[in-house]
């Protein structure tokens, strides 16, 4: 059961595993205190083993949630899968377009037996279209969106930032917030329907202020000739004297005004700010008066100034940044530093529910939890439907 907390309690998902965006999804969903179950192969007992080779308990994106192993393939098995969705609010998928269906679980079946369900589907292409059918990665989704050609250095190729853009912002954050509308309008109309949530669209939305510029003309089909992009002098990162880097956003005109009185240069002949064929000699000149001090000298200068700096830290520094200490950004679940839930309600404060679960743990638990007799498990057992592993240690 949910551990009664957060602004989604009493909200159910079932979410069939995947990788990726789907699960990322379902554990901001959890954080916020939907009681989250998460569907796995029966035959992948004792055998989740990260995709790194690590320890299940580092595979964080799985946190918040218990566990539950079933077969698939076996039609005892599809059937206790949609005994679990007749009581869901919401399910989640992540497959190839057709998969679910071939399996039985398809929404049109889904929807007869709960007709309040929200059906929410994650892929990169989308459900349907030309290449709908193949496979790829969010490399490949935010090429298709636009975005990808958009980042690098200039004279570079693009650069993948992570696979931010694609798998979790353009990917879970979309299929999470089409969820949550989802439910709120099967709620008010007593109608469930089904979420087509496609990387490529997601990643193109996120890109919506770039594509207004490009049709206002402008916006330069250029990588690091625009002001968000890297072209800017003013909104770009910089080495420091020791090899780091901090990051300069001084978009507005009083911060900017704060940026060369900062780095001397206010009291100097300057172009006006905006003068874009001004900004490579702007860039080499601040350029050269960031490499004389170190990071933790500029920070020393600019961290309470609104410049609008950051040093840029590694992941390992982050978690240790006075800042992120004092809100408490952080979270230690089980032994594991790691992001705390993120957004903060004031009334109903997320927290994680528990470690991520290993395969099956939680098999017998959920099933009993969900209204399966005691009867039922065993049957399922002895028909090989399900399967159950032991708890993390």
């Amino acid at each position: 059961m949910g551990l009664g907390m957060g602004p989604l309690e009493g909200v159910r998902i079932v979410e069939l595993a995947g990788i990726g965006p789907a699960p990322f999804c379902a554990m901001l969903l959890s954080d916020m205190g939907a009681e989250v179950i998460r569907v796995d192969r029966a035959a992948s007992v004792g055998q989740d083993i990260g995709r790194e080779g690590e320890d299940p308990k580092f595979g964080l994106l799985q946190r918040g949630r218990r566990n539950i192993a079933v077969d698939l393939k076996n039609p005892a098995g599809v059937d206790a899968t949609l005994r679990l969705i007749e009581r869901a609010d919401a399910v989640i998928e992540g497959f190839r377009p057709g998969v679910m269906e071939r399996l039985g679980l398809g929404p049109d079946i889904c929807l007869a037996r709960n007709p309040k369900l929200v059906y929410g589907r994650m892929t990169g292409w989308g459900q349907d279209g030309p290449i709908a059918h193949t496979a790829g990665h969010d490399i490949n989704y935010i090429a298709l969106s636009g975005a990808l050609y958009c980042i690098g250095n200039a004279g570079g190729p693009p650069v993948p930032p992570l696979n931010l853009v694609g798998d979790f912002g353009g990917g879970a954050l979309y299929l999470a917030m089409g969820v949550l509308a989802g439910v709120i309008s099967a709620r008010t109309t007593g109608k469930g329907q089904v979420i087509d949530c496609s990387m490529v669209e997601g990643a193109a939305s996120l890109m919506m202020m770039m594509y207004g510029a490009l049709a206002a003309g402008a916006w330069r089909e250029t990588r690091a000739s625009n002001r968000t992009d890297g072209g800017a002098p003013y909104y770009r990162v910089y080495e420091t004297r020791d090899a780091e880097h901090v990051a300069i956003g001084s978009i507005e005109p009083q911060f900017y005004a704060q940026l060369l009185r900062h780095t001397g240069l206010a009291d100097e002949q300057l172009p006006p700010q905006t003068d874009r064929s001004a900004w490579p000699d702007m860039h080499s000149r601040l350029e050269r008066i960031f490499k004389q001090k170190t990071r933790a000298e500029w920070t020393a200068i600019m961290e309470q100034t609104d410049i609008c700096f950051a040093p840029v830290l590694r992941m390992s520094e982050a978690m240790q940044h006075p800042h992120n200490l004092h809100r408490e950004s952080f979270v230690d679940v089980a032994g594991i530093k790691q992001p705390a839930p993120a957004p903060r309600f004031s009334a109903t404060p997320s927290q994680v529910q528990r470690p991520p679960a290993r395969i099956g743990e939680h098999t017998d638990e959920i099933l009993r939890d969900w209204g399966f007799s005691a009867a039922d498990v065993t049957a399922l057992h002895r028909q090989g439907a399900i399967a159950s592993a032991s708890p993390a240690d």
